[in-house]
């Protein structure tokens, strides 16, 4: 580590709150996010899904598509409201748990948060307009009026995004003190090499959870016999995203581990459990991290070396590259690492067998399995995602600005955390309970209310 890095993190060091309570923070903040994230899954894709809809009615004029795009609007707009209520406990979070982080950095990443802004807003006044003007606007400017919630849907995600980014790869911005002075916050957050892999990686597993998160209720229905044309057209439109989007995330995530390999070279170890720097490096299928070598895995020889570099004798940064201090907790990231990429491969499978059938024989595939496969995919799919961002954030610590600001450097020193957590838990199983009672009520509304609607 350069002498500077040392000047750096003593700097920080001196002004370290205290720390009983950093255990109870992070995991205050990564509920938050796990309940947080798979919202803004349906905030990205949900959206394209029902103008694709309403778009086949008004090129068809099949008033069942009509039907379908206004049930699920209330589904959108009601998983909307939820995500209001999880974000902006997800922004109190960041100034009460890490004010730190906040205080010395603000100045750099404050834009995107204060983009993400504007796209919430676009997408809460447009959504408002879209569900309620059903009855009450032209079809053409009711499908038009859609259009806004998906493209702010998008933004608002690429706007925190870069923001987490930076994070992993902060740049943009001179340190003076302990301080971000003379900040760029443009060329921080989107002139950063990080947020396009990042990026579209999220989009796509936005497609991959809302796709086959839908999906499952209809494969449960077709399971019990529900076999109806709306239940089909329901079941086709879901799958088919989730099933376009599953493969097409296995090349984007190869994409993403080479730049963390170039870029991120220790959590790129952490991955694999990769303790010595090696040419032809090795992944370890399973297995436990002992501090020295993974024990009991399943060897794939040089595999590592190939998936990073494209180059089967290429040399793999190990951890022993930097202190023990700076490694991030192996185990943690091995398991979330491989738990994300075999979730990922089976959803992956499953897509392909749809598409095959659907292409090559022109219907629904028949098999039973199949369709409790659909069923286990929606959790599944939600696991991965929460998965992937546990390996994304705990691979990049003990940092919470990667090689710049220690996350002990940057949680708060008040007490109390321990009832806000309490607290937070009884408010999530409240809007769970709500989300739940809503699905449920929408789902018993005959079809044919939406239908002569």
């Amino acid at each position: 580590m350069s002498a500077i890095s040392t000047v750096i993190r003593s700097g920080f060091a001196l002004a370290a709150p205290d720390q009983d309570y950093l255990l109870q923070a992070r995991q205050m903040q990564a509920l938050s996010l796990g309940v947080h994230i798979p919202l803004v899954c349906f905030g990205v894709a949900f959206p394209a899904m029902v103008l694709f809809c309403e778009w086949r009615y008004l090129r068809t004029g099949d008033r069942l598509f009509r039907a379908l795009a206004r049930r699920w609007s209330k589904v959108m707009l009601a998983l909307f409201a939820v995500g209001v209520v999880t974000g902006t406990i997800l922004s109190f979070e960041l100034g009460l748990l890490w004010p730190g982080f906040m205080a010395n950095f603000g100045n750099v990443f404050g834009l995107g948060f204060t983009l993400e802004g504007f796209s919430f807003f676009v997408e809460a006044i447009f959504i408002a307009i879209y569900v309620y003007g059903w009855d009450r606007l032209a079809p053409r400017a009711h499908f038009l009026t859609g259009i806004p919630v998906a493209i702010a849907g998008v933004t608002g995600s690429l706007f925190v995004l870069a923001v987490n980014s930076w994070m992993n790869h902060p740049g943009g911005f001179e340190l003076r003190e302990g301080r971000a002075v003379r900040a760029d916050p443009w060329a921080a957050l989107f002139g950063n090499p990080f947020l396009w892999h990042e990026f579209v990686h999220m989009y796509f597993a936005a497609y991959i959870v809302a796709g086959f998160l839908v999906a499952a209720p209809y494969a449960w229905g077709f399971l019990r016999g529900r076999r109806s044309r709306y239940h089909r057209t329901a079941l086709t439109v879901a799958l088919s995203v989730g099933a376009v989007a599953a493969p097409l995330q296995v090349v984007i995530g190869d994409w993403a581990a080479r730049e963390v390999a170039a870029y991120q070279p220790t959590k790129l170890a952490a991955f694999e459990g990769l303790a010595q720097t090696t040419s032809g490096a090795p992944v370890h299928i399973l297995g436990w991290y002992n501090g020295h070598e993974v024990e009991y895995g399943i060897e794939m020889p040089r595999l590592l070396s190939l998936l990073a570099f494209h180059d089967p004798n290429a040399t793999v940064q190990g951890l022993n590259a930097v202190p023990l201090a700076d490694q991030p907790p192996v185990n943690v990231v091995r398991f979330s690492f491989q738990t994300m990429v075999g979730i990922g491969a089976l959803l992956a499978l499953l897509g392909v067998v749809y598409l095959y059938i659907r292409f090559r024989h022109r219907r629904l595939p028949r098999s039973r399995w199949f369709y409790r496969a659909v069923v286990l995919a929606g959790p599944l799919s939600v696991v991965a995602l929460i998965s992937g961002w546990i390996t994304t954030e705990v691979g990049r610590q003990p940092w919470i600005v990667y090689g710049t600001m220690r996350t002990t450097q940057a949680v708060t020193g008040a007490s109390g955390i321990p009832i806000g957590y309490a607290t937070l838990v009884v408010v999530y199983l409240g809007l769970a309970a709500g989300v739940w009672w809503l699905l449920r009520t929408f789902s018993r509304v005959p079809l044919e209310a939406d239908l002569d609607g």
